[in-house]
């Protein structure tokens, strides 16, 4: 880099001259792990030497006249650094400057810059001062980005496995668990750092928070500590509060931006949002918020990953407990007022990985940065850093927010069958939330169960005494349900016993594809000494993920006898035809049933959530997975019809960052059920690494896409 002189003083004509300053690019990126994150920085990490190659005009530097000073700016924070010969490296307190022996030369000298392993994560300005005992001359010779050092063990972000960091911190490429507990769908995402503009896009980010925008120099100061740079860039990656990231939108409606589901990757949305002078992007849910900050969190040196927890309250009194509302028929209902509370089929995060010397020994590890703006944490839209260990152990009191989280993962279901504004049954879930949380694997694309290391295995509201825990937890639904009489209006009337004589479960045979029946078994179990005449209703719904279920599309009744002791399994069928004109792609199944005694009047009721399986797209590589850089290779994709009916208007679409140009589709006015549809496409890579095709179909009886498929390849470079 050729420098530009900055300030002068009275130095002899024959002074050394600064020329240039090489960066040494190449090396400093290979020797940092920082290759491919910016074609225009250099990039390093703290803590740990970089080499600058200094090279003067007529003569060499003279250490024995002239002293040779580095000059670190950051805003308005200066250090200045004078370069010595090598002696021994510091102990990373403070910024040092060393020349190696052999590295001083006729004309050129290069220098290890090393800084303290706790600086700030920042865009720093560098200056070069040549000083004699008549003067200084100053020359600003660039700028470099310093990050978190995670392969640095005294870093506060060190992970100690080469294949974690792989993983964790190095890998563009991941998966998003989808779903429900009972069937879980992978979505791929490219994280993106080394796509062009990223990492500057994440600088930007920093600039243009509140807490910068504020206080440069106090912002300046804190972004030594990870803990610090996860609040800031959760609170910046959703924009209720600040200049953020993503807008997000869960009604169903997207016009004037993009459907949440049609995102592949974090480059699109973080460079739209520097290109619209940091105008939100639109629109996200949860997985677009977390898979963008964990790109965030990869490009500043951060491990990180995205986690799925299945079946995630939304706890918004604190009490533990999410309410939810069935009539006396079978069919989930709106909440009626009674709560905000709310269960999520599936809630997607992140972990970040530190040790966290503010909270004290035993919290280090993987913490969990939620950027979905659900509620305020200090009077902004973040939640976290909370280490996972502090749920596990339900250490509510631990920072973060580790209690909303706790809830997240623990909660329990309280269950109220209503009729005529009254409660007529009442069950308490203690195994719903939390069933599932996954991760993906380490170099594997078979998901991690991270379920117990955030439960213990010993469950229970460590609030209240385990042993009163359901007695305790019916008496604050009753003063709950006592607090809205519009819509309980003798919320004691019928209370459920305790402990029924009648036990009753729900079970999905298999859960089905798409095409194929749902089948139902109803299991009743009469322990009672009497012969006792029930009346059964079952009922199923669709639902989106994160809001009540619709209108029920099929529903059954009967009446049973059952015998003393007697144990009855009932099976219900229900066909394709009468899901396929109302299912959409991400739709959710819930199927329920209550069974009434006719006697007692006693209720039970028993529930069930799923998502239908989508029929599979077909995508096949000629010649394997493991293809050339700059040679065209061909894709086979295909999409077979499994549904009963005939499907009008379809299209099979097909795509691929760094492989294909745009989007490439097929049509068919009617596909008829049993029959393929096609698409051969011609793809070349120009950069090495993990490319990713995606496929979607969908076709005019839905609105939305019926399936996605999607391909990994390996591109190799010409002399593989």
């Amino acid at each position: 880099m050729d420098c530009m002189q900055h300030t002068r003083h009275n130095i002899a004509a024959d002074d050394c001259r600064l020329k240039h300053v090489n960066f040494e690019v190449q090396e400093n990126h290979s020797s940092h792990e920082t290759l491919g994150l910016s074609n225009q920085l250099l990039v390093v990490r703290r803590g740990k030497p970089f080499k600058l190659t200094l090279l003067f005009r007529s003569r060499a530097w003279d250490p024995h006249t002239e002293n040779l000073m580095l000059e670190v700016w950051l805003g308005d924070l200066s250090e200045r650094v004078p370069v010595q010969f090598f002696v021994a490296w510091s102990d990373c307190l403070s910024w040092s400057a060393q020349v190696y022996p052999g590295d001083l030369h006729q004309q050129s000298v290069t220098v290890h810059l090393c800084s303290p392993v706790l600086t700030s994560v920042a865009l720093y300005d560098l200056l070069v001062h040549i000083e004699t005992n008549w003067g200084r001359r100053s020359y600003k010779v660039g700028s470099f980005v310093l990050l978190c050092n995670p392969w640095l063990k005294e870093d506060p972000v060190y992970m100690p496995l080469d294949v974690q960091l792989q993983e964790y911190v190095k890998s563009d490429f991941g998966l998003v668990y989808m779903g429900s507990n009972l069937n879980v769908c992978k979505r791929p995402w490219s994280f993106g750092q080394y796509e062009p503009g990223v990492l500057e896009a994440c600088l930007k980010l920093l600039q243009v928070s509140p807490q910068h925008l504020n206080d440069k120099q106090r912002d300046y100061i804190k972004r030594v500590d990870p803990v610090y740079l996860c609040r800031v860039a959760c609170a910046m990656v959703n924009c209720n509060d600040d200049l953020g990231l993503v807008e997000g939108r869960w009604d169903g409606s997207y016009t004037g931006g993009v459907n949440p589901t049609a995102w592949t990757g974090s480059a699109d949305i973080l460079r739209s949002w520097v290109s619209s002078n940091c105008n939100p992007v639109r629109y996200g849910q949860c997985w677009v918020y977390a898979s963008v900050l964990c790109t965030v969190m990869r490009v500043l040196g951060i491990p990180s990953r995205v986690v799925t927890v299945f079946n995630s309250a939304h706890d918004t009194n604190g009490n533990l407990q999410i309410e939810e509302i069935y009539s006396s028929k079978g069919e989930k209902c709106e909440k009626l007022g009674l709560s905000k509370d709310s269960i999520w089929n599936f809630h997607v995060w992140v972990e970040c990985w530190m040790r966290r010397p503010d909270l004290g020994p035993g919290f280090d590890g993987w913490q969990v940065v939620d950027p979905t703006p659900q509620e305020k944490s200090a009077g902004i839209f973040c939640c976290g850093p909370c280490p996972v260990v502090a749920i596990q152990r339900g250490c509510l009191s631990v920072p973060y927010d580790t209690s909303f989280i706790y809830a997240s993962v623990d909660a329990d279901v309280v269950r109220l069958i209503v009729r005529d504004g009254l409660v007529v049954g009442r069950t308490v879930d203690t195994q719903w939330v939390g069933q599932l949380i996954y991760t993906k694997s380490i170099a594997s694309d078979i998901p991690e169960n991270l379920t117990w290391a955030y439960k213990s295995k010993r469950r229970g509201n460590p609030a209240i005494n385990l042993q009163q825990n359901i007695m305790s937890k019916s008496q604050t639904l009753l003063k709950a349900a006592r607090s809205h009489p519009d819509i309980l209006s003798n919320p004691l009337q019928g209370e459920t016993r305790m402990f029924s004589s009648l036990e009753v479960s729900l079970n999905i045979d298999r859960v089905p594809s798409a095409g194929e029946s749902i089948c139902v078994c109803v299991t009743l179990t009469n322990r009672a000494n009497c012969h006792r005449v029930l009346k059964e209703h079952v009922n199923a719904q669709l639902k989106q993920y994160d809001s009540s279920p619709q209108e029920s599309f099929w529903k059954s009744q009967q009446e049973l006898h059952v015998q003393p002791g007697e144990v009855l399994t009932l099976h219900h069928v229900i066909s394709p035809c009468k899901y396929e004109s109302v299912l959409g792609g991400e739709d959710i199944v819930n199927v329920a049933v209550v069974i009434k005694d006719m006697r007692t009047k006693e209720r039970v009721l028993a529930t069930e959530e799923f998502n239908i399986s989508s029929p599979q797209i077909i995508i096949e590589v000629e010649g394997g997975d493991r293809i050339q850089m700059r040679k065209e290779c061909i894709v086979h994709v295909s999409f077979t019809n499994k549904f009963t009916k005939t499907l009008c208007g379809a299209v099979l679409t097909v795509e691929g960052s760094g492989l294909l140009k745009g989007k490439q589709q097929t049509r068919l006015m009617l596909l008829q059920p049993g029959q393929k549809i096609e698409k051969k496409v011609s793809i070349m890579a120009s950069s090495p690494g993990t490319k990713l095709l995606m496929a979607t179909f969908s076709h005019n009886n839905s609105l939305s896409i019926i399936s996605r498929g999607f391909h990994t390849v390996s591109v190799m470079t010409e002399f593989y």
